[in-house]
Parts: structure tokens; sequence; C-alpha cells
């Protein structure tokens, strides 16, 4: 089994979660924890280059920080996603949903 490490980094209006592995039911809860409480008071940039595997739950962690992101009017961005995440993402039908970016320089242009 995988597992899925997070590395945070702070940006003027944004928190970098740099993500690697598997976003999955056994991998999510810290980022869970982590996105819940930081989308609410700012911008979330998920890079998701490094992710090797992408199932329904991590794809309902990215919905739902998306969702509280527009409740608090702030936003989810998905950065660089990888193969594999795209393909995840692109099955969902809802990839035109998310705001992706390729660099975090972007986030600024987007608000």
């Amino acid at each position: 089994m995988d597992q899925l490490t997070v590395q945070e980094k702070i940006g003027a209006n944004y928190m970098l979660l740099e993500l690697s592995g598997a976003m999955d039911s056994f991998t999510i809860t810290e980022l869970q924890n982590k996105v819940y409480s930081s989308i609410i008071d700012t911008n979330v940039v998920f890079d998701l280059s490094q992710i090797t595997s992408l199932d329904s739950s991590g794809i309902s962690v990215i919905f739902a920080a998306h969702n509280d992101g527009e409740k608090y009017n702030t936003k989810l961005f998905l950065m660089n996603p990888s193969d594999v995440a795209r393909e995840a993402l692109d099955r969902t039908g809802f990839m035109d949903t998310f705001n992706v970016i390729h660099s975090v320089t972007e986030v600024s242009d987007a608000i």
C-alpha cells in the first residue's frame, strides 16, 4: 500500500500542499483535516504532479474542498495533475469544474 506524503508551504494568498503517493481511503485522513481547516481562511493549491493513485475517496476530498472554497469565498486549485490524477478526474466528467493551474503564480491571476 502506497502512503500519501503531504508537504505544506505557505504563500502570500494560498497554502500549497505538495502531495506524493496514493490519495485513497487509507491515506487521506491527514489531508482531509488539513485542507478542511485551511480552505476556510485561504486558497488551497493541491500539487498533484506526484500522485500515483487517486480513487473515489481522494476525489471526494477534492470535491468537498472545492465546495467548501465556494462556501467560504476561497478557491481550491489543482496544480499539474499527474496522468493518473487527470485520468481519474476526467472520468468524473467534472474536470472543467476545477481550477487547474501550472504554477502557483497563477493563483493571484485567478482570484
